[in-house]
């Protein structure tokens, strides 16, 4: 909403698509339609740019004392926590929120560095396992008191009690929906 003489007005949200752009009627997209206030917008726009500037932080952090991207962190902490030290390529892809592409190239570099290696599934010959290797383990070791320290210090630090029990409900709220695939 824009702010006019003391009042809201709504601003529309619209996503224009190259089809609606070439007269064709573009794809029903429900959720970009409809009216933001501009206190939703604020909000929304702040959520977005807090979460760039944490992660951001955090791989400077796991950059300059251990070479170790955040992408490549989280993977070798998501299989490091898996039973086994391994996890389906498809379950670790939903961990990491990544495309299954963009988790494939992620991984193949990993595999190039020595930090995980690529198995197949014993039941499902479609199927890949990514796994850590003992190189990973020890990059996981190692760079896991930087992650640490960085979510302390760039997001803990900054909160008292009450407002990490406000935020962690607030985030359960908006985090328990499954991601359509």
């Amino acid at each position: 909403m824009v702010w006019t003489r003391r009042r809201y007005l709504p601003i529309r949200v619209r996503l224009v698509t190259p089809i609606a752009r070439r007269g064709r009627r573009p794809y029903d997209r429900s959720v970009t339609r409809g009216t933001l206030t501009a206190a939703e917008l604020v909000v929304w726009r702040t959520l977005l740019r807090a979460e760039a500037q944490i992660s951001r932080r955090l791989q400077a952090d796991l950059l300059a004392r251990h070479d170790l991207p955040l992408g490549s962190y989280e993977v070798l902490m998501h299989l490091g926590e898996a039973p086994g030290g391994r996890l389906r390529m498809n379950d670790l892809a939903d961990r990491v929120l990544l495309s299954r592409s963009g988790l494939t190239r992620l991984v193949d570099r990993m595999q190039r560095d020595g930090l995980v290696n690529r198995r197949p599934c014993p039941y499902d010959a479609r199927g890949m396992y990514a796994a850590l290797t003992s190189a990973g383990r020890d990059r996981l070791a190692e760079a896991t008191p930087t992650y640490r320290q960085g979510v302390r210090d760039h997001v803990l630090s900054r909160l008292d009690e009450p407002d990490l029990r406000a935020l962690g409900a607030i985030l359960d709220k908006l985090a328990d929906e499954e991601i359509p695939a």
